[in-house]
């Protein structure tokens, strides 16, 4: 299996769904590790929990798996060597006590879980921990009565500060000082107690400058007469903190000392967290556990995809017993490729140990490899097209497949000129069938419908589509195959019913028809049979209206090729399609029997020539040249 067959069928989406069930991060990042599993032992252990967990859940009113933060951080600073502070220490003592109240909670249920509850036996209870973490830290500070040595540390702090304020209380309200100072309050500059006193003054008192205010119109001073007691307090301040640092020393000893244990606990509780989290899943979404198998067998009882919403059309499907092969067919967003997706997701998700939306009676076989080929592939960076990419695809699936593999095709064979692509896909398909894969497919291809029809190892399928409605009914039903109904679909979208007419006639019939006419100014006419019925046979003499000038012409020339006539239209020679012309009266109304229609255009002719000749037109002269190197 590769991340492109998770990618294709969505399973990270799926364990998504699933980690939103969770309480912790510990539960999550175990699903997100979560690969699916080849051993049928391994499958079947993890239902296993899956329906203990469901049990438990129904019979309990929680789980007490709440405040079980993930310490996996804390602890590698602890095998790193480093000293845990104080609020390191609570998370570890609040994840000791989680670990205490989980595992009396799943020994109680032995009854209903026996497997789940036996991980519990495996849990230490660290008491001692607990018990030296919470009499050392209180509030997430060291506690004085951590040691003897900090209270004593600690009780001198607070008298040698108490002797600090008194005297600097006593500057505050001494009148000899007060014009001297900002502010009359006691400030603290680092571990130091100072007074605000104005810059202008803060040569005239007596001590220290240990800041300035930002402006610098204040000056923090700490007078000489507390300078041996700020001294005296920063030394009590170091050994304050050296005290409090042996004591988190010892705490995070006594971490080190369990650290396998407690690694073993962080292990146990994401488990618990993630087969909760499955079970809540499963429960919220009314899933079952199937049975499961080894042989390649699958059967899904109103099986549905887990990512759709709304009401969703149950999938019902086979493979794997009396045939190994199955070939879907059916219209375009009619539902093969989904019931493809909605096939492998399924199996991914049983071979990770989730419970499946589908009804009892449901199996799912178990594989070492399952491999798709769906959606465009075409990659812009190897200059692949959408068909090599698919076949480049394939090819691997091929060398990495063996008889526990299951593989999905979408289209098997499409982007190529048809017949090769059918008979490469035929051949593609029977490798796998040789080498022992289970194998399901959707093609639009009939010869691929046919080979399977005729393969005793074949079964063709078809997605229902509603002829009337015009409508996909996105139902699988195997055992027969359906159209791709292109026509009904196009009939939809607008096109027009003479040219599904014509496509219809064509897929049983391909004497085309490529005697097309055109025009310049009129659409191609694609049927020129129906075209002909409609246009006038005009003859050379016949009387006609000119549409556009609303006036009469005599014919001069017959149809052309381009379904133009040329009309003698006031002295003048013109061209008009057929369709911009009406007859008014044909040549045998307006002429006798035997009369001779040329005359009326040749006396013309000779008069215009003439014209021509009075006026020195160029043209009329090279005409009667011609005419008479003609005639030599």
């Amino acid at each position: 299996m590769n991340n492109t067959t998770f990618e294709k069928l969505q399973l990270d989406e799926l364990k998504e769904l699933i980690k939103l069930h969770c309480v912790s991060s510990l539960g999550k990042d175990l699903i997100d590790k979560l690969t699916p599993s080849k051993s049928l032992t391994v499958v079947k252990r993890k239902l296993k929990e899956n329906e203990e967990a469901r049990n438990i859940l129904s019979n309990s009113n929680h789980i007490p798996l709440e405040g079980l933060f993930n310490i996996h951080s804390t602890i590698e600073k602890v095998e790193k060597g480093m000293i845990l502070d104080p609020m390191e220490l609570v998370k570890v003592q609040d994840f000791l006590r989680g670990c205490k109240k989980i595992k009396k909670f799943m020994i109680d249920k032995e009854f209903y879980a026996q497997t789940l509850s036996s991980y519990a036996l495996n849990i230490t209870e660290c008491d001692y921990i607990e018990d030296e973490i919470s009499y050392a830290i209180k509030n997430n500070k060291v506690d004085s009565n951590a040691s003897k040595e900090l209270k004593k540390i600690r009780r001198n702090i607070e008298v040698c500060e108490s002797k600090i304020k008194e005297r600097l209380n006593k500057f505050l309200t001494s009148s000899g000082n007060k014009k001297y100072i900002q502010e009359f309050i006691i400030s603290k500059r680092g571990d130091r107690y100072v007074i605000p006193i104005k810059a202008s003054y803060k040569n005239e008192v007596d001590g220290t400058v240990l800041d300035t205010s930002s402006k610098g119109t204040t000056a923090f001073i700490e007078p000489n007469n507390v300078s041996k007691f700020s001294l005296e307090l920063v030394s009590l301040k170091s050994e304050e903190s050296i005290e409090e640092y042996k004591i988190l020393s010892y705490l995070t000893e006594l971490i080190f000392e369990k650290i396998s244990n407690i690694k073993l606990n962080i292990e146990i509780i994401a488990e618990y967290d993630m087969v909760f989290a499955k079970a809540k899943y499963s429960l919220n979404n009314k899933c079952i556990t199937p049975s499961v198998n080894n042989r390649g067998y699958i059967k899904i009882v109103n099986g549905k995809h887990p990512l759709l919403k709304g009401k969703v059309v149950p999938l019902n499907f086979e493979i794997g017993k009396d045939y190994r092969s199955l070939i879907i067919t059916g219209p375009n967003a009619g539902g093969k490729t989904l019931s493809l997706k909605a096939v492998g997701l399924l199996t991914l998700m049983v071979q990770c140990g989730f419970d499946i939306c589908a009804e009892e009676g449901s199996q799912i076989s178990v594989f070492e490899n399952v491999f798709v080929d769906i959606g465009d592939n075409q990659s812009i960076e190897n200059a692949l097209s959408t068909f090599s990419s698919h076949i480049k695809n394939i090819a691997d699936i091929m060398n990495k497949s063996n008889k526990s593999t299951l593989v999905l095709f979408d289209e098997i064979g499409s982007g190529t000129e048809p017949n090769e692509g059918a008979s490469l896909a035929i051949a593609i398909l029977e490798e796998f069938y040789q080498m022992g894969c289970i194998t399901i497919a959707s093609t639009h291809y009939g010869e691929i419908k046919n080979f399977a029809s005729m393969h005793k190892d074949f079964e063709n399928a078809g997605m229902l589509f509603d002829k009337e409605t015009l409508e996909p009914l996105y139902k699988l039903v195997i055992g027969t195959s359906e159209d791709s109904n292109a026509l009904f679909i196009s009939k939809k979208m607008g096109i027009r019913d003479k040219v599904l007419k014509r496509a219809k006639k064509y897929m049983t019939n391909k004497e085309y028809n490529l005697d097309l006419v055109k025009t310049q100014k009129v659409e191609v006419i694609e049927d020129l049979e129906e075209v002909v019925k409609d246009i006038v046979n005009f003859q050379v003499g016949d009387k006609v209206k000119l549409l556009d000038q609303n006036d009469y012409g005599i014919v001069y020339k017959e149809i052309d090729k381009f379904n133009n006539i040329e009309v003698l239209y006031k002295d003048e020679f013109v061209k008009v399609n057929v369709k911009r012309v009406e007859l008014y009266l044909s040549k045998d109304e307006l002429y006798p029997t035997g009369y001779d229609i040329d005359s009326l255009f040749t006396s013309y002719e000779e008069r215009k020539l003439e014209k021509d000749i009075k006026r020195g037109s160029k043209k009329a002269l090279k005409k009667i040249q011609k005419e008479i190197k003609n005639n030599k």
